[in-house]
């Protein structure tokens, strides 16, 4: 492949960031199979054996198994029950031409003016009153609340590009609202739904902070993220186990982004997201 020698110098900052990013990944994956001798006698050294030792001694001692699980159902059932949500408020939204719903649009981006901290207290004293701390219930009803704010208005903008056209002629056969809902519109924004379902999920599954207070440590209903550090100790970290640790964490990322990058690719190339 040929380039104009106007492009090198944004190939070389391409290549130097893409290298930048490279080292430390490669460093994280070769530590998951080395002992803490290995890691700090030579730290950018090939390992020299992949067995899955770490890993295993990772799984074991943190329970990983049933925090894998209880982060897979609060992260699943947040995304149905955003999703369900964000789509119909988004269609009403799009399709609103008074002041009513310029104003319902403008309340929802104020969602992003509240910092993530600042709700934690309220968050703790409507767990206690509603009797469901120390549940993932809460969890579940409680994160999508949080999403609300990006996921409505990234559908907004997907759906504003929709022709009325298409809406007028499905009304002439005779297609209810929903079924414009269904049929038109939330087909045609399968990009921005995309794009919401995995930004929310990268979102849910790393959730640390409410997860620890709400949820707690206890090992039959803690997620992933809160498991994850107990991996630690006071008297020596053994640095091997908690990066094995750590990328089993990260395999659903992995699994998730993979089945949707083409989708929220269409998204960012379409231009789509209009922030």
């Amino acid at each position: 492949m040929k380039f104009r020698k106007s492009w090198l110098p944004a190939h070389i900052l391409v290549w130097a960031y893409a290298v930048l990013l490279a080292v430390p990944l490669y460093y994280f994956l070769a530590s998951a199979f080395k002992s803490n001798e290995a890691i700090f006698a030579h730290p950018l050294a090939p390992p020299t054996s992949f067995g899955f030792g770490n890993f295993r001694t990772a799984f074991e001692s943190a329970d990983l198994g049933m925090a894998i699980l209880n982060s897979g159902i609060v992260t699943v059932f947040s995304l149905a029950l955003t999703l369900g949500l964000a789509i119909p408020a988004a269609f009403a939204l799009a399709r609103a031409r008074g002041r009513a719903g310029a104003a319902i649009e403008r309340i929802f981006s104020l969602g992003f003016l509240i910092p993530t901290f600042a709700a934690l207290f309220p968050t703790f004293l409507l767990s206690a009153a509603t009797g469901l701390f120390h549940t993932r219930l809460f969890m579940v009803l409680f994160l999508p609340a949080t999403a609300m704010p990006l996921s409505v208005v990234i559908l907004i903008q997907f759906m504003r590009t929709i022709p009325p056209e298409m809406e007028e002629a499905a009304r002439i056969d005779g297609a209810s609202t929903f079924g414009v809902l269904r049929h038109i519109y939330t087909p045609m924004c399968m990009p921005g739904i995309a794009t919401v379902l995995l930004l929310n999920f990268l979102t849910f599954w790393n959730e640390y902070l409410y997860s620890l207070i709400i949820i707690g440590p206890d090992p039959d209903l803690r997620t992933i993220q809160v498991a994850l550090p107990t991996l630690k100790s006071q008297i020596g970290t053994d640095y091997g186990i908690l990066t094995a640790g750590t990328i089993l964490t990260l395999v659903p990322v992995w699994i998730m982004y993979t089945l949707l990058q083409k989708r929220m690719q269409q998204a960012l190339v379409s231009g789509a997201v209009k922030m």
